[in-house]
């Protein structure tokens, strides 16, 4: 008999009433049955990254993954299967539960209006090590799960490191080993990408990597892989695994925040590059390479942003990404851009120095500015 996690009326109504979401422990984990999704594949949706599992459930590894669906009833079953990872439940866009590494579980949203409802579920976290699993959406007793909701006609791809993905977003202290931690202290859903993302109505896709860089990782960090090694696949964690998209994936837009872990630090002694120069020019031939793959794949008429911001005490990162903006301007594409992003008013009271929640509005917000001097075609 699977574990069962209930969160009750009485839960959500002080959880709105208090502007916050409730924490959720950890259940015993004993087996979990097969669910019925099985038989019921388009009970809920998504626009990430995902590979199905021989026994129905869905895996993934990339953060800021959401499944979204509809159902009648006064409550709803979600099915997991994942000891690493924290995810927020949203009923009718209102933020209700988080539930904390669920193990083998379904947890169940409870006491609600029978009526027509939708829900949410959102990987706040990265484990890039370990895969996540979803199991579907089950009913209340005398309620059903309905179609999910369509697609939105809008897409957006970000691609990028620890500051696309929300890393420590939450801690409000640049030491929060004794606050929890990393994990309990990340949101991807309120990274700047998934902030955009919902004030332009579109779906997106956080395909961010903490620590990796175009070339080089952060301090020289698991050298011989970069972002580029990982980006094809669906879960990080398998190496040569591809993702295949289903078709449904057409970004007209993709943003690309590579080169802070390149930059950030001095080289060590036995890098392959001897100075920062020839950094540069690895990156710079490496980032061309990467827009021509995402030309490839998206075609002509999407548009790449080139994203770029304030790196230690050097221009270095900047300089090089504008470069390579120009470079491909000349060329006659005129649909890669470059976005600089820095604000006196950022704080970087995230773990670690990195960006708040308080930052990431603020980073949402210039990149709202940018993207409307774009054409896009919406």
């Amino acid at each position: 008999m699977q574990a069962t996690q209930h969160i009750s009326r009485r839960t959500l109504l002080a959880a709105a009433a208090a502007g916050a979401v409730t924490a959720v422990a950890s259940p015993a984990r004993p087996a979990l049955a097969t669910p019925s999704r099985r038989s019921a594949p388009a009970l809920f949706r998504t626009a990430g990254r995902v590979r199905e599992a021989a026994d129905g459930f869905v895996e993934y590894t990339w953060p800021g993954i959401a499944f979204e669906g509809r159902f009648r009833g006064t409550g709803v079953g979600i099915v997991l299967d994942d000891a690493n990872n924290d995810y927020d439940v949203q009923i009718d866009g209102a933020s209700v539960s988080t539930l904390v590494t669920p193990g083998e579980t379904t947890a169940r949203i409870d006491g609600l209006t029978d009526a027509e409802h939708t829900v949410r579920l959102v990987k706040r976290t990265e484990c890039t090590w370990a895969a996540g699993r979803f199991g579907g959406f089950t009913p209340a007793t005398g309620g059903e799960v309905l179609p999910p909701p369509a697609a939105r006609s809008r897409q957006i791809e970000f691609i990028g490191d620890s500051y696309t993905a929300g890393y420590g977003n939450l801690s409000g202290t640049r030491d929060c080993s004794g606050n929890g931690g990393v994990n309990r202290n990340s949101d991807a859903d309120l990274a700047f990408g998934a902030l955009t993302a919902r004030s332009l109505g579109a779906d997106h896709q956080l395909n961010a990597f903490s620590g990796r860089g175009m070339v080089r990782n952060y301090n020289g960090g698991e050298p011989g892989t970069d972002y580029r090694t990982y980006y094809d696949r669906a879960l990080l964690n398998v190496d040569g695994d591809v993702w295949r998209n289903p078709g449904t994936w057409q970004p007209q837009l993709v943003v690309i925040g590579l080169g802070i872990n390149d930059f950030s630090t001095p080289l060590n002694p036995g890098e392959p590059w001897a100075t920062q120069d020839a950094l540069a020019a690895a990156w710079e031939s490496a980032y061309h390479g990467f827009l021509d793959k995402l030309r490839a794949r998206y075609g002509t008429r999407t548009h790449l942003v080139v994203s770029a911001t304030a790196v230690a005490s050097t221009t270095v990162f900047a300089d090089t990404a504008q470069r390579v903006v120009r470079t491909r301007n000349a060329q006659g594409d005129s649909r890669v851009g470059y976005w600089y992003y820095d604000d006196p008013g950022l704080d970087r009271l995230g773990c670690d120095w990195h960006p708040s929640a308080h930052d990431h509005r603020i980073i949402s917000g210039l990149l709202d500015q940018y993207l409307a001097t774009l054409p896009l075609d919406w």
